[in-house]
């Protein structure tokens, strides 16, 4: 089952509700899902795996735990609630960011 989004704009309780289904689904009926979010408490409810996307792109993949120590500072700085480096910046102190 593809859920697109399925918890953008809704209050706390009425996402974790949401989520509990999604999960539900998985467990009773067997089925698989594939959760597009952006929300990250959703996809710690939800999901085993995680696909992380960078302009259309796999950056990383596996368990949110793994992806907490990933070698991409991207996947890192994004699980962090971080913003990007000033790309500008970073270039001209040589960092690899850039």
């Amino acid at each position: 089952i593809l859920y697109d989004e399925p918890t953008t704009g809704l209050d706390p309780v009425r996402a974790d509700g949401i989520n509990r289904l999604i999960r539900r689904l998985q467990v009773d009926l067997g089925v698989s899902g594939v959760v597009v979010t952006h929300d990250l408490v959703s996809a710690a409810a939800v999901a085993d795996r995680v696909i992380m996307l960078d302009e259309g792109r796999v950056i990383a993949e596996g368990t949110l735990a793994d992806l907490h120590h990933h070698e991409n500072p991207r996947v890192r700085r994004f699980l962090a609630g971080e913003s990007a480096p000033d790309h500008a910046a970073a270039a001209a102190e040589g960092s690899p960011d850039a």
